[in-house]
Protein backbone atom coordinates (compact mmCIF):
# COMPACT_ATOMS: atom_id res chain seq x y z
CA UNK A 1 0.00 0.00 0.00
CA UNK A 2 0.99 3.80 -0.75
CA UNK A 3 1.93 5.73 2.68
CA UNK A 4 0.71 8.65 1.37
CA UNK A 5 -2.72 9.54 3.08
CA UNK A 6 -5.76 8.87 1.15
CA UNK A 7 -8.64 11.32 0.74
CA UNK A 8 -11.83 10.30 -0.53
CA UNK A 9 -15.33 10.20 -0.21
CA UNK A 10 -17.28 7.37 1.61
CA UNK A 11 -18.42 5.73 -1.66
CA UNK A 12 -14.78 5.98 -3.36
CA UNK A 13 -13.48 4.53 -0.33
CA UNK A 14 -15.76 1.85 -1.01
CA UNK A 15 -15.07 1.25 -4.65
CA UNK A 16 -11.67 1.26 -3.99
CA UNK A 17 -11.89 -1.33 -1.84
CA UNK A 18 -13.94 -3.06 -3.92
CA UNK A 19 -11.70 -2.61 -6.95
CA UNK A 20 -8.88 -4.40 -5.01
CA UNK A 21 -11.35 -7.34 -3.29
CA UNK A 22 -13.22 -7.73 -6.62
CA UNK A 23 -12.57 -11.25 -6.27
CA UNK A 24 -13.67 -11.89 -2.99
CA UNK A 25 -16.83 -9.70 -3.77
CA UNK A 26 -17.29 -12.09 -6.76
CA UNK A 27 -17.11 -8.80 -8.87
CA UNK A 28 -15.18 -8.19 -12.36
CA UNK A 29 -12.25 -6.19 -11.68
CA UNK A 30 -13.82 -3.13 -13.68
CA UNK A 31 -17.53 -3.49 -13.05
CA UNK A 32 -19.67 -0.73 -13.95
CA UNK A 33 -21.48 1.53 -11.72
CA UNK A 34 -25.14 2.46 -11.95
CA UNK A 35 -26.07 5.57 -11.28
CA UNK A 36 -29.80 7.08 -9.93
CA UNK A 37 -31.12 6.86 -13.52
CA UNK A 38 -29.49 3.80 -14.33
CA UNK A 39 -30.81 2.11 -10.96
CA UNK A 40 -34.24 3.30 -11.75
CA UNK A 41 -34.66 1.53 -14.85
CA UNK A 42 -33.03 -1.07 -13.82
CA UNK A 43 -36.42 -1.39 -11.07
CA UNK A 44 -38.44 -0.53 -13.31
CA UNK A 45 -37.71 -3.16 -15.84
CA UNK A 46 -38.02 -5.31 -12.74
CA UNK A 47 -41.00 -4.38 -11.90
CA UNK A 48 -42.39 -5.40 -15.59
CA UNK A 49 -40.62 -8.45 -15.59
CA UNK A 50 -42.69 -9.84 -12.69
CA UNK A 51 -45.90 -8.59 -14.60
CA UNK A 52 -46.44 -6.34 -12.22
CA UNK A 53 -48.26 -2.71 -13.17
CA UNK A 54 -45.79 0.28 -12.45
CA UNK A 55 -48.59 2.70 -11.72
CA UNK A 56 -49.30 0.58 -8.44
CA UNK A 57 -45.89 -0.44 -7.73
CA UNK A 58 -43.82 3.26 -8.62
CA UNK A 59 -40.38 2.74 -9.29
CA UNK A 60 -39.32 5.90 -6.97
CA UNK A 61 -41.11 3.91 -4.13
CA UNK A 62 -40.18 0.69 -4.41
CA UNK A 63 -36.17 1.17 -5.10
CA UNK A 64 -36.81 3.66 -1.74
CA UNK A 65 -37.85 0.58 0.04
CA UNK A 66 -35.22 -1.75 -0.90
CA UNK A 67 -32.23 0.75 -0.20
CA UNK A 68 -34.23 1.29 3.18
CA UNK A 69 -33.92 -2.40 3.76
CA UNK A 70 -30.43 -2.57 2.68
CA UNK A 71 -29.25 -0.06 4.38
CA UNK A 72 -30.49 -1.56 7.98
CA UNK A 73 -28.11 -5.02 6.47
CA UNK A 74 -31.28 -6.54 5.71
CA UNK A 75 -31.20 -8.57 2.83
CA UNK A 76 -33.92 -10.35 0.10
CA UNK A 77 -34.61 -13.52 2.70
CA UNK A 78 -35.02 -10.99 5.64
CA UNK A 79 -37.51 -9.32 3.77
CA UNK A 80 -39.06 -12.19 2.41
CA UNK A 81 -39.46 -13.69 5.92
CA UNK A 82 -41.55 -11.20 6.89
CA UNK A 83 -43.02 -10.14 3.57
CA UNK A 84 -47.23 -10.97 4.48
CA UNK A 85 -49.05 -8.76 2.11
CA UNK A 86 -49.16 -9.14 -1.28
CA UNK A 87 -46.95 -5.72 -1.54
CA UNK A 88 -44.70 -6.88 0.09
CA UNK A 89 -44.05 -10.00 -1.63
CA UNK A 90 -44.24 -8.25 -4.75
CA UNK A 91 -41.64 -6.02 -3.48
CA UNK A 92 -39.27 -9.20 -2.56
CA UNK A 93 -39.80 -10.47 -6.24
CA UNK A 94 -39.13 -7.01 -7.87
CA UNK A 95 -35.22 -7.26 -5.38
CA UNK A 96 -34.57 -10.10 -6.65
CA UNK A 97 -34.77 -9.43 -10.28
CA UNK A 98 -32.94 -6.03 -9.42
CA UNK A 99 -29.94 -8.07 -8.35
CA UNK A 100 -29.86 -11.07 -10.78
CA UNK A 101 -29.50 -7.90 -13.45
CA UNK A 102 -27.05 -5.86 -11.92
CA UNK A 103 -25.47 -9.26 -11.44
CA UNK A 104 -25.69 -9.60 -14.97
CA UNK A 105 -24.10 -6.53 -15.95
CA UNK A 106 -21.40 -7.11 -13.62
CA UNK A 107 -22.98 -3.44 -12.42
CA UNK A 108 -22.91 -2.13 -8.88
CA UNK A 109 -25.18 0.58 -7.43
CA UNK A 110 -24.24 3.36 -5.36
CA UNK A 111 -25.19 1.16 -2.30
CA UNK A 112 -23.42 -1.47 -3.11
CA UNK A 113 -20.27 0.89 -3.38
CA UNK A 114 -20.95 0.93 0.75
CA UNK A 115 -22.46 -2.27 1.89
CA UNK A 116 -20.33 -4.71 -0.07
CA UNK A 117 -17.14 -3.85 1.35
CA UNK A 118 -18.68 -3.53 4.89
CA UNK A 119 -19.79 -6.66 4.02
CA UNK A 120 -16.69 -8.27 3.33
CA UNK A 121 -14.71 -6.40 5.80
CA UNK A 122 -17.09 -7.89 8.72
CA UNK A 123 -16.95 -11.45 7.46
CA UNK A 124 -13.29 -11.73 6.64
CA UNK A 125 -10.80 -11.32 9.40
CA UNK A 126 -7.44 -11.50 7.13
CA UNK A 127 -8.86 -8.59 4.50
CA UNK A 128 -10.38 -6.59 7.54
CA UNK A 129 -6.56 -7.14 9.17
CA UNK A 130 -4.84 -5.80 5.81
CA UNK A 131 -6.77 -2.44 6.03
CA UNK A 132 -6.28 -1.44 9.67
CA UNK A 133 -2.97 -2.42 9.50
CA UNK A 134 -2.72 0.06 6.31
CA UNK A 135 -4.34 3.01 7.80
CA UNK A 136 -2.92 3.78 11.40
CA UNK A 137 -5.20 7.54 11.41
CA UNK A 138 -8.47 7.97 10.33
CA UNK A 139 -10.00 11.25 10.26
CA UNK A 140 -13.70 11.87 9.07
CA UNK A 141 -15.14 15.18 8.72
CA UNK A 142 -19.19 16.26 9.08
CA UNK A 143 -19.45 13.24 10.90
CA UNK A 144 -23.10 14.21 12.19
CA UNK A 145 -23.92 13.31 8.99
CA UNK A 146 -22.58 9.74 8.64
CA UNK A 147 -25.50 6.93 8.60
CA UNK A 148 -25.24 3.66 10.31
CA UNK A 149 -23.40 2.09 7.05
CA UNK A 150 -20.63 4.58 7.27
CA UNK A 151 -20.66 4.32 11.17
CA UNK A 152 -19.99 0.72 10.63
CA UNK A 153 -17.09 1.05 7.73
CA UNK A 154 -15.39 2.75 9.66
CA UNK A 155 -15.56 0.54 13.14
CA UNK A 156 -14.22 -2.34 10.91
CA UNK A 157 -11.44 0.11 9.51
CA UNK A 158 -10.07 0.92 12.47
CA UNK A 159 -7.15 -0.43 14.68
CA UNK A 160 -6.92 -1.21 18.12
CA UNK A 161 -4.67 1.81 18.64
CA UNK A 162 -8.18 3.77 17.98
CA UNK A 163 -6.58 6.80 16.44
CA UNK A 164 -9.49 8.11 15.21
CA UNK A 165 -10.63 12.32 14.73
CA UNK A 166 -13.90 13.38 13.97
CA UNK A 167 -15.32 16.75 13.03
CA UNK A 168 -18.62 17.68 13.43
CA UNK A 169 -21.33 19.29 15.38
CA UNK A 170 -24.64 17.61 16.31
CA UNK A 171 -26.69 20.71 15.87
CA UNK A 172 -25.99 20.93 12.10
CA UNK A 173 -27.08 17.87 11.49
CA UNK A 174 -28.88 18.03 7.64
CA UNK A 175 -28.95 14.82 6.01
CA UNK A 176 -31.26 12.69 8.49
CA UNK A 177 -33.56 12.40 5.54
CA UNK A 178 -31.12 10.08 3.79
CA UNK A 179 -30.64 7.97 6.71
CA UNK A 180 -27.87 10.17 8.50
CA UNK A 181 -27.93 9.70 12.46
CA UNK A 182 -26.64 12.42 14.81
CA UNK A 183 -26.34 9.91 17.54
CA UNK A 184 -22.74 8.88 15.75
CA UNK A 185 -21.51 11.98 17.06
CA UNK A 186 -23.39 12.19 20.21
CA UNK A 187 -22.15 8.78 21.26
CA UNK A 188 -18.80 9.08 20.28
CA UNK A 189 -16.91 9.54 23.36
CA UNK A 190 -18.75 6.04 24.72
CA UNK A 191 -17.74 4.34 21.67
CA UNK A 192 -14.17 5.60 21.76
CA UNK A 193 -12.57 5.23 25.48
CA UNK A 194 -9.99 7.94 26.69
CA UNK A 195 -11.77 10.48 23.69
CA UNK A 196 -10.58 14.15 23.88
CA UNK A 197 -13.46 16.78 22.86
CA UNK A 198 -11.58 20.28 21.33
CA UNK A 199 -14.27 23.20 21.30
CA UNK A 200 -14.37 25.10 18.32
CA UNK A 201 -16.30 28.50 19.81
CA UNK A 202 -14.86 30.80 17.65
CA UNK A 203 -16.41 31.31 14.34
CA UNK A 204 -14.02 32.83 11.62
CA UNK A 205 -16.56 33.35 8.51
CA UNK A 206 -19.87 35.24 9.92
CA UNK A 207 -20.53 38.93 11.00
CA UNK A 208 -21.36 39.91 15.00
CA UNK A 209 -25.12 40.13 13.40
CA UNK A 210 -25.17 37.14 11.96
CA UNK A 211 -23.77 35.04 14.74
CA UNK A 212 -26.61 37.10 16.88
CA UNK A 213 -29.44 35.92 14.60
CA UNK A 214 -28.19 32.33 14.49
CA UNK A 215 -27.70 32.12 19.03
CA UNK A 216 -30.99 34.10 19.08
Amino acid sequence: FDQTPLISTFHSLGLYIARLEHVDLGLKKYFSILDEKDSNSLIKEAIKDNDLDPKQFEPNRIKYIINKERNNFSDISDLEEKATTLIEQSIVKVWKQYEKKKQEMHACDFDDLLLKPVKLLTNNKEIRKKYQESWSHIHVDEYQDTNDVQYRFIKLLMNENNNICVVGDGDQTIYSWRGANVKNILNFENDYENAEVVILEQNYRSTKNILRAANE
